[in-house]
Order: structure tokens, then C-alpha cells, then sequence
């Protein structure tokens, strides 16, 4: 019996502390990184600085959020200004 339960218990342990499966952007991600960088790639960053703004962007969003980056964006200034900061864009 103790050879079915410790793992069970460890299991379970994993399962509810978040750290059982790492979060992996899936292809929705994808597409709206990819809509939002073609959004911004005339307003003067290099595509470096562009790609880990809409990510950090995406990051931010809701899974379930309906609007794009870039409309969302113009609703969260706070977000907005701290994915600036940690993408580097000026």
C-alpha cells in the first residue's frame, strides 16, 4: 500500500504547488505576438526589441482576452509602460 500512496502524495504535492507542467505559449500566442509585432514594426525599435514587447504584452493578457496587443495596449497603460521598460524600447 505505502508503494501506491508516496507517490500519490508526491504527485498531488506537484499538481497543486503549479509546478507539475511549465506554461507553454501555444499557437493562439503565437499569432497574436505575430499580429502585434507586424503592428509595431515601423515605430523605430529594432525586431529584437518589437518581438519581446508584444510577448511581454501577451504575457499580460488574459488567455481568454478577445481584443489584439495593440488594441488591448491603448486600455492598459500600465502594462504598456512597464513592457517599454522590460523590452527596452524608447
Amino acid at each position: 500500500m505505502r508503494k501506491i500512496v508516496r507517490p500519490l502524495i508526491v504527485l498531488a504535492v506537484f499538481a497543486t504547488s503549479g509546478m507539475a507542467a511549465p506554461a507553454f505559449a501555444d499557437g493562439d500566442d503565437a499569432a497574436w505576438i505575430k499580429k502585434c509585432v507586424s503592428d509595431n514594426k515601423r515605430e523605430g525599435a529594432t525586431p529584437e526589441v518589437v518581438a519581446a514587447y508584444c510577448s511581454c504584452m501577451n504575457g499580460k493578457m488574459s488567455s481568454s482576452e478577445t481584443l489584439s496587443v495593440t488594441a488591448w495596449e491603448k486600455t492598459h497603460p500600465d502594462e504598456m509602460a512597464a513592457c517599454d521598460k522590460e523590452s527596452g524600447w524608447k
